[in-house]
C-alpha cells in the first residue's frame, strides 16, 4: 500500500474512532432518560422509514442500471439510401 494509501486510511480510522467515543459518550450521558411508548412508536417508524426508502432507492439504482437507463444518450444514424432513392427524390416534378 502507497504512503498516501496508508494515511487516508488511518485518518478514516481515526474518524471512525472519533465517532464512537462521541456516540459511546452520548448513549451513556442519557442512560437515565425515560421514553414513552411514543417514543419507541416514532423511534421504530422512523427507522423502519428510513430503511425502507434506502432500499428502495438502491433497488431503483441496480435495477436502473441494469436495464441502461443510466447509459449516455447515443446518436442514431441515418439509413443510407440507395442510388436509386436518391435520384428519385430528385426528379418529382
Amino acid at each position: 500500500m502507497s504512503r498516501g494509501g496508508i494515511t487516508v486510511t488511518a485518518v478514516l480510522l481515526a474518524i471512525l474512532a472519533a465517532t464512537i467515543w462521541w456516540a459511546w459518550q452520548g448513549w451513556t450521558a442519557h442512560s437515565d432518560v425515560q421514553m414513552s411508548v411514543h417514543g419507541f412508536i416514532a423511534m421504530g417508524l422512523g427507522i423502519f422509514f428510513s430503511l425502507f426508502f434506502g432500499f428502495g432507492l438502491m433497488a431503483l439504482t441496480f435495477y436502473s442500471s441494469r436495464q441502461g437507463y443510466d447509459d449516455l444518450p447515443q446518436a442514431k444514424e441515418k439509413p443510407t439510401e440507395s442510388a436509386d432513392n436518391k435520384s428519385a427524390a430528385h426528379n418529382i416534378p
